[in-house]
């Protein structure tokens, strides 16, 4: 066996074991491996550091144990991988592709998890007990890509999936999580709701993988960090805007939980073969970069959808006015759930009667969460948001600094922060940059703020 047939091997292997074909990196290690070389050899060819590509061999070798039931080591597995190939007497056909019969694999797998059952599964360690459940999803293929790519073939250690609430951020980093449960030996979900410090956080990831916590959070952090490099792990930590200063600009650390932006920041930092999902309302400095190359996050920034089936099953009629509606209320699904109930109890059903009144109203639910985003606004801000209400139009910088009191720092620092928040949004017109407040929450504000 050469090492081309010993590497299509191996892809066929883990192919029917996990679903998934050798990435770049765990190629490089079996070909560096078959030549004799060290991982820090192997790294320098393959460009990642000797920590990173250690990981990916230990990963390697496990997916391997438990797909031939024997114990592969870097030192033993091109021996013991012709050994089992010289043992199965059901290959169908060899030929210059080293092409391998299914059945062969099926029934070598079949035998190898009888024996090998209680180890698999001591290694999975999947707590979703916080994740909610998708009943619904909609239209987020593209989306779902995109995750999947930062993933599996970029290795992307930070990822921030960003947009206001109610459009479909957690429902999204659900639905790739159920469908991607199988490559990850660790899956933990925690919601930030309310949140607690860095230190409690570590003991609890550290307890779902049955490690016991040591005493200083730094220790703690250096026992996490080695199940990144030595499991595939995936951590969701959803609602993150609450460990962020209320009444200051966007993403603004509380005291107590400063802890978190230096350990988001070692996370990308440490050569590790996992990935944090950090889900929020508003964007911090960690959650977006511009130098991709040498700060390895990705921010995925949501907006509304313009999908039907939003309304499907909501007991509406005049479906050829649906679009209307949703394009009304920015694709997002608080609001048209909101509005779908109201238009049942008092339209009929009938959504051409609700547009005829030709108001965008502000249902009791969506007038509470808009409360608790204002409550979050700095000083500037309302100011700024105020300003914003009185246009019924997209508008430049120039006619947002006219007849405001703000300093230039504070107008130009409330603009960004409003945008991180997902309220503003900037775009081009006649070659001009302008920007614009949410519609649905420039009328809240415009009907019901008092600042």
């Amino acid at each position: 066996m050469n090492v081309t047939e010993i590497s299509q091997l191996i892809d066929t292997l883990i192919f029917e074991h996990t679903g998934k074909h050798l990435d770049d990196v765990q190629k490089a290690v079996i070909e560096g491996t078959l030549h004799g070389q060290t991982y820090e050899e192997i790294g320098q060819k393959c460009h990642r550091s000797e920590t990173h590509v250690r990981g990916v061999g230990y990963q390697l070798w496990k997916l391997l144990s438990e797909a031939l039931g024997e114990d592969i080591k870097k030192s033993n597995f091109r021996s013991n991988l012709e050994r089992v190939y010289t043992k199965s007497s059901q290959i169908v056909e060899i030929n210059q592709n080293f092409n391998f019969c299914s059945q062969t694999f099926n029934e070598i797998n079949k035998n190898n998890q009888s024996n090998n059952k209680p180890h698999q599964n001591s290694l999975l360690f999947h707590n979703l007990t916080l994740a909610p459940k998708i009943t619904d999803f909609y239209n987020r293929e593209t989306e779902l890509t995109t995750l999947s790519n930062w993933i599996f073939n970029q290795n992307t250690p930070l990822i921030s999936v960003l947009g206001l609430f109610g459009i479909g951020k957690t429902t999204l980093v659900k639905r790739f999580v159920d469908l991607n449960l199988q490559p990850f030996e660790v899956i933990i979900w925690k919601t930030l709701k309310f949140p607690k410090s860095l230190d409690l956080l570590l003991d609890n990831l550290l307890k779902v993988c049955q490690q016991e916590p040591k005493e200083s959070t730094d220790d703690k952090i250096r026992q996490l960090l080695d199940t990144l490099i030595t499991q595939k792990c995936l951590i969701i930590l959803d609602d993150v805007q609450n460990i962020f200063i209320p009444g200051e600009f966007s993403g603004q650390y509380k005291s107590e939980y400063q802890d978190y932006k230096n350990f988001f920041k070692l996370i990308t930092e440490i050569q590790h073969q996992s990935h944090f999902i950090l889900i929020s309302q508003e964007q911090c400095s960690e959650m977006h970069c511009l130098d991709e190359e040498r700060y390895p996050v990705k921010c995925l920034e949501l907006s509304g959808i313009e999908n039907l089936d939003l309304l499907r099953n909501k007991n509406l009629k005049d479906e050829d006015t649906w679009l209307k509606l949703v394009t009304l209320y920015e694709g997002n699904t608080i609001y048209l759930k909101d509005i779908a109930g109201l238009i049942k109890d008092v339209y009929n059903g009938h959504v051409s009667e609700f547009l005829a009144e030709d108001n965008l109203l502000i249902t009791t639910n969506i007038k509470y969460h808009f409360r608790q985003i204002i409550n979050r606004l700095s000083s500037p801000e309302k100011e700024l948001i105020l300003k914003f209400s009185k246009f019924g139009h997209a508008v430049t910088k120039e006619q947002l600094r006219q007849d405001i009191e703000l300093s230039s720092t504070d107008f130009i620092n409330s603009l960004q922060s409003l945008q991180k928040r997902y309220l503003v949004t900037k775009s081009l017109n006649e070659d001009k940059i302008v920007f614009n407040l949410s519609p649905v929450f420039k009328e809240y504000v415009r009907n019901f703020c008092q600042m």
